[in-house]
């Protein structure tokens, strides 16, 4: 009893985060600011006021962690193993590109920018796979600041939103067909609701094919999460000053309940209304953690990182968006 008394501030300052959040949202379409990201940020406005009150340092520290794990395996409602067939081999060929590309830019970037392995790799993370939600999913995993998990999620906001405005009217400027479009916006954009804004923006054909192929990218966060907890044992460990740090300690066993709401969405057992309900309450709890995130990081933290990862960012986002057009190209044109 008195550990949930000790939680239950901290815990309903980050549920009332989210509620203002998803109020706001009424107002602001998810294309221009997803609910996370304004819970993200109006916990950072909120972070000096918080830090006043030691009372809710608990709960949100408790949120922060537990509340994200069980909204990231929630999230697995959304998806089906049958999307990733539905996709095509052609989506997965070109995952393959958009992947290597945003990794091997990464690193590029974070040799020349001299910006700290985290940071890098979220960056990265976030271009490959889906935004803030692998952003959420694997800071954790490698112990990075929430200052760097708050950087890397805020990093691709604008970029996003220029998807949105500029993508359809490229698309039509380049001639691209239904599902050609619909490939790039899949594999290039971050955010989930910016890939369905810019995907139905050109076509309803484009919008489905560009929300599978997303979807599909989000199943990828699993090995993801498991390359980066072997990169962490190898890069923090000797650090640490630990002899030997197995990975089964660190593993993110939540990555298994992840795959099980996957299995059990890909039976078709659910009916629609179930599947509806537990992926509002999924984005609920991921507004929650990240308001929790943001209570824990002052925009002044976040400011402090510097100017140099934000220009990371958009190399890798246009270096993605570049390669993925190319490759879609190329690939349609060798099987038309």
């Amino acid at each position: 009893m008195h550990r949930i008394k000790s939680l239950l501030p901290g815990v309903l300052l980050a549920g009332a985060i989210a509620a203002a959040a998803y109020l706001l949202g009424l107002v602001i379409p998810d294309a221009v600011l997803g609910k996370t990201l304004i819970a993200l940020l109006l916990g950072m406005a909120l972070s000096p006021l918080a830090g006043r009150f030691p009372a809710f340092g608990a709960g949100v520290s408790w949120t922060s962690k537990r509340v994200l794990r069980a909204g990231i395996i929630l999230s697995g409602i959304a998806l089906s193993f049958t999307q990733v067939l539905h996709a095509g081999k052609y989506a997965l060929l070109l995952m393959a590109f958009t992947f290597a590309t945003a990794f091997g830019v990464g690193y590029v970037c974070k040799r020349a920018f001299k910006i700290n392995w985290k940071l890098a790799g979220l960056l990265s993370v976030s271009t490959a796979i889906c935004g803030g939600t692998a952003v959420a999913t694997v800071g954790p995993t490698i112990r990075a600041k929430e200052r760097d998990i708050a950087y890397a999620i805020s990093a691709t906001f604008l970029f996003d939103l220029l998807t949105v405005i500029i993508f359809p009217w490229l698309g039509r400027l380049l001639h691209l067909s239904d599902t050609g479009y619909g490939l790039w916006i899949g594999t290039a954009v971050n955010d989930t609701s910016s890939v369905v804004a810019a995907g139905y923006a050109f076509s309803d054909a484009a919008g489905a094919l560009a929300t599978i192929v997303k979807l599909t990218r989000t199943l990828f966060i699993v090995p993801i999460v498991l390359v980066f907890s072997w990169i962490y044992i190898k890069k923090e460990a000797p650090a640490e000053g630990a002899e030997k740090v197995q990975l089964k300690k660190i593993f993110p066993w939540f990555i298994l309940g992840f795959l099980a709401v996957v299995g059990v969405r890909s039976t078709g057992i659910l009916p629609d209304g179930a599947v509806t309900a537990v992926s509002r309450v999924s984005k609920f709890c991921m507004a929650m953690a990240l308001g929790s995130i943001g209570l824990k990081t002052s925009l002044k933290e976040v400011a402090g990182v510097g100017i140099k990862p934000m220009v990371a960012g958009v190399i890798i986002d246009t270096a993605v968006v570049i390669v993925s057009l190319v490759a879609q190209a190329g690939i349609l044109y060798i099987i038309g």
